[in-house]
């Protein structure tokens, strides 16, 4: 009785998720999907979709990702398992309009990503903000561990949102350029898919599209739980987030 009613609920709002779009809810799921999770260009997808008798336009499939990227981010990101208490914290670089511009990321030890900030410096102002993102948002997770690289804003940072009440205590600081080799590593496995001819076109479009390349991430690394975790899987989670039957099964 309650399963059913749950079901219910989740079809209901896919209604209201999904309504006025001229396409079935699991072909704008499946398109995102592929778009988040695989390096394809928008033109790839309505390549393989028209190769089975559907044609959508790539400028329509670029809506759906910009409308459903952060709502993918938002339904898996009560899945998620909490961080083990040391965390990692790096600064990548992104093209957005054909310019440089700084990705803040946070992984815990096990590899899973905590959060994420795009900025258009790299200062102590944007090393703040970072760390008020990543701790209002799961306030009770505040870490006990934090690695860096040897930046200078990071002490600062750190010091001060323990004064800000966002840190209960003073976590342990460490920079080590052995232990930053995993974030490293996660850049390159969040960046691949990323636009390499000019970056993004702005910074909202960046910012949502990063949002769906976060959630992709967690989905991928099955949320830090042990056990096996196959694409059916996670397939089938997406499918359950939004109160479908299937998804990327045509």
């Amino acid at each position: 009785m309650i399963l059913s009613a749950i079901a219910a609920k989740l079809e209901q709002r896919a209604k209201g998720d999904f309504k006025g779009r001229h396409y079935e809810a699991a072909l704008i799921v499946q398109a995102v999907s592929w778009y988040l999770r695989y390096p394809l260009s928008y033109r790839d997808i309505k390549e393989l979709f028209l190769e089975r008798g559907l044609e959508v336009d790539h400028s329509t499939l670029n809506r759906w990702v910009l409308a459903y990227a952060p709502l993918i981010e938002k339904r898996l990101r009560q899945f998620r398992k909490p961080h083990c208490g040391s965390v990692r914290i790096d600064e990548t670089y992104i093209k957005v309009r054909g310019e440089w511009r700084y990705l803040y990321r946070a992984i815990d030890k096990d590899g899973n990503p905590v959060n994420f900030l795009l900025t258009a410096g790299r200062d102590l102002d944007a090393a703040k903000r970072f760390f008020r993102k990543m701790l209002v948002d799961r306030p009770l997770l505040a870490p006990d561990r934090i690695g860096t690289d040897g930046a200078s804003t990071y002490p600062t940072a750190i010091a001060g949102s323990r004064m800000a009440g966002l840190l209960p205590h003073t976590p342990v600081h460490y920079v080590t350029k052995h232990l930053q080799q995993g974030i490293e590593s996660d850049h390159f496995r969040l960046k691949k898919n990323m636009p390499q001819i000019g970056g993004f076109r702005s910074f909202h479009t960046a910012r949502r599209t990063i949002q769906g390349f976060e959630a992709m991430l967690w989905l991928r690394k099955g949320f830090g739980f042990a056990g096996a975790w196959t694409v059916r899987e996670r397939n089938r989670l997406l499918a359950v987030c939004f109160g479908l039957q299937k998804v990327n099964e045509i």
